[in-house]
C-alpha cells in the first residue's frame, strides 16, 4: 500500500481481473478516484456502488482489458494530447486517457473538444 490511492486501486482492479475475479472491494477511496471510476463507468468498462455507511467501494469489472495510472503525472496542452495517446493506448479508437483539467476530470476526447489541457491521471481500454 502506497500513498497513491488511484494507483493502488487500479492495480487492485487489474490483479483481480488477472486471477478471474469479477468484483473488487476497496476500503480506501477519494473524490479523485470516484471521478476516475465515474468516467470508466460511463464508458462501460466497470460498474461500482458506494456504501457510505460501511465506507466500502464495490467495483464490478465489465469490459476492461487494462487500466493503469500515469506516472509521473505529465502535463499536456490540448495540442499535444495525441503524443500521449500514441504512448499509452494501443490504437486511436480504443480506450480513453483521463485528464484532470480546470473543468474537472475529462476524457481525452472531451479535453480536445473543449480545447483544454491538464495533468494525465490514468488510462484504460
Amino acid at each position: 500500500m502506497s500513498q497513491d490511492i488511484i494507483s493502488d486501486s487500479l492495480n487492485q482492479l487489474m490483479n483481480a481481473k488477472r486471477v478471474g475475479k469479477k468484483e473488487v472491494v476497496l476500503q480506501r477511496y477519494s473524490k479523485v478516484l470516484l471521478s476516475v471510476l465515474e468516467i470508466m463507468k460511463q464508458k462501460g468498462a466497470i460498474d461500482y456502488t458506494l456504501n457510505e455507511e460501511e465506507k466500502v467501494l464495490k467495483i464490478k469489472i465489465l469490459k476492461l482489458n487494462e487500466c493503469r495510472s500515469v506516472k509521473p503525472r505529465y502535463y499536456s496542452g490540448y495540442q499535444s494530447i495525441n503524443k500521449y495517446l500514441r504512448r499509452f493506448l494501443p490504437s486511436r479508437n480504443l480506450g480513453s486517457l483521463i485528464i484532470s483539467t480546470n473543468q474537472g476530470m475529462l476524457t481525452h476526447q472531451e479535453a480536445i473538444a473543449n480545447k483544454v489541457g491538464g495533468s494525465l491521471i490514468a488510462y484504460f481500454y
